[in-house]
């Protein structure tokens, strides 16, 4: 335990997303015993970048864990955008396969977006690509990004009803900082996006009763920069070498921030709801197979 921390303060995302897959893991069960059926994710990772390798691995653990198909697509570090492609149409057609999962970031050679966007909406489960985007935005129905999804019930969990709460995200990427700012504007938050950039971040950062920190960069936001009383979430996974050995932090300088009244502890946080939610949301996408081979 970091000390200056309160463990009471720690909001403890491993037991939230452990509720969370027990019930996932139960619905699976009773939908295999009423249709001889389970959901199938399919996940395909480009090249053998480490954090990558080892995302794919225990998303692969979870899907098994909760009763789901799990199918792995494993390319080298050279396939080309074509031969990508391919493979997602294949997999869209496929009706074993009721989510898909592109593992980014993807080499060079790629454009991410077309790669994206080739997926199946009705198979998207990570919310990335443009139509389901375009849904979150405009408050309708579709696959939500599973790390804002996770964040956001994390929040609830903690603090229940939002209303009315200042909420700033320190970030702006499509697939954290702007579907977490569409997901607290429904749950009638005060919004506002910062980045790296802003002008007088840290005077800023003060005004959050929630502050979401996904820069990107290690313990940039420090204890100073935080409202006493204020719920953290720490989204950032960082890899840096203190005292010579290895070892993750988040966005926030954790051991400054004993004044807040909740934080997310990095790891242990945040990552354990993302799985989670991808576990959710492909559930979710054979369940709307189900209804619509009913209809």
């Amino acid at each position: 335990m970091t000390v200056g921390i309160q463990p009471s303060k720690l909001i403890d995302g491993k037991a939230v997303a452990n509720t969370l897959t027990t019930q996932i893991a139960a619905d699976v069960a009773a939908l295999r015993s009423a249709t001889g059926k389970v959901p199938g994710l399919a996940v395909i990772l480009v090249g053998e970048d480490p954090a990558s390798a080892v995302y794919v691995a225990y998303k692969h653990r979870q899907t098994l864990a909760v009763g789901m198909a799990s199918f792995e697509h494993k390319l080298p570090a050279d396939t080309n955008q074509d031969d990508l492609l391919s493979i997602v149409n294949e997999l869209n057609q496929d009706p074993s396969v009721h989510g898909i999962l592109v593992q980014l970031p993807l080499p060079s050679q790629i454009d991410p977006n077309m790669v994206l966007n080739a997926i199946d909406p009705t198979k998207d489960v990570d919310g990335f690509h443009v139509q389901n985007a375009g849904r979150l935005a405009t408050g309708q129905e579709g696959f939500v990004p599973c790390t804002p999804r996770g964040c956001l019930l994390l929040l609830k969990h903690r603090l229940g009803d939002l209303a009315g709460l200042h909420a700033i995200i320190v970030g702006r990427s499509n697939i954290v900082g702007k579907p977490m700012a569409q997901l607290l504007l429904a749950e009638n938050c005060t919004v506002t996006v910062a980045h790296s950039r802003t002008r007088e971040l840290p005077a800023l950062c003060r005004m959050a009763d929630i502050l979401v920190a996904a820069v990107g960069r290690a313990e940039m936001i420090r204890g100073d920069w935080i409202k006493p009383g204020a719920v953290v979430v720490d989204i950032g996974v960082n890899r840096v070498t203190q005292g010579g050995k290895p070892r993750l932090v988040g966005d926030v300088a954790f051991a400054e921030a004993a004044h807040v009244q909740a934080i997310t502890p990095v790891p242990g946080g945040v990552g354990p709801m993302t799985i989670a939610c991808l576990l959710a949301n492909t559930l979710s996408a054979f369940r709307h197979t189900l209804a619509a081979r009913n209809n």
